[in-house]
């Protein structure tokens, strides 16, 4: 059964899924970073948690340390475990047609699909924004966009990308890494982005800019 983005989903990130039972008070979902874990494979066998998980295996190339070899076929094989609810596979390789396989034996077992993209030097252009949510959003069922903010007008883009896309019918998650962006991880919620990531302890950050768990969560909840 895949995860449900009707509304927001606030994942605690880790590559230790013992962190679970600390997540649950404050997350909805755990992001599993299988690229970080020792054996990932064997550590889903293991979770007996009560948190949905959203696996991924972020390549090196965007920003993770899986390499190439057999990282789509281990995603592949994670959704095979009843907790993984979801995957998150870039949208790069689901452009150059790597991860057509992949993304057919997600939807066959019913695992919801996060296409991600993540620009770690700036913000392009907002119309760019909104292309590549845009065809994110024909592979998936969550079009996903981090970005680096370098100023506030890099911000205000993406967030009206984030609202125009909701508005539309598109189910997007965005945020901005960096310090000057880190607000857009409580704020993007109200602009219509479905998934928040926040790591359960402040000194397991995977992205710039990240509040902790709990943080985030009391930050969300009182925009709301």
């Amino acid at each position: 059964m895949g995860l449900d983005f009707d509304s927001f989903v606030l994942t605690a990130a880790t590559a230790d899924l013992s962190d679970e039972p600390a997540a649950r008070e404050h997350a909805d979902a755990v992001e599993f970073r299988m690229d970080l874990a020792d054996e990932p494979l064997v550590a889903l066998e293991a979770y007996d948690g009560e948190l949905p998980i959203l696996a991924t295996n972020r390549a090196e190339w965007e920003g993770g340390e899986a390499s190439n070899e057999g990282r789509l076929e281990a995603l592949a094989d994670a959704t095979a475990f009843e907790a993984v609810a979801a995957i998150d596979v870039e949208l790069e390789s689901i452009l150059d047609g790597d991860a057509d396989e992949l993304l057919e034996t997600a939807r066959e077992r019913d695992v919801s699909i996060v296409a991600s993209a993540h620009d770690f030097e700036g913000t392009p252009p907002r119309k760019e924004l909104v292309r590549t949510l845009t065809e994110a959003g024909k592979y998936a069922d969550v079009a996903k966009l981090a970005v680096t903010a370098e100023s506030k007008a890099d911000t205000l883009a993406l967030l009206s990308a984030t609202e125009q896309l909701t508005s539309h019918g598109d189910t997007v998650a965005t945020m901005a890494m960096g310090e000057v962006g880190s607000h857009t991880r409580a704020v993007a919620p109200v602009y219509g982005s479905k998934i928040g990531y926040a790591p359960v302890d402040p000194a397991d950050a995977t992205a710039p800019g990240q509040y902790d768990l709990e943080t985030l969560a009391e930050l969300v909840a009182h925009l709301e």
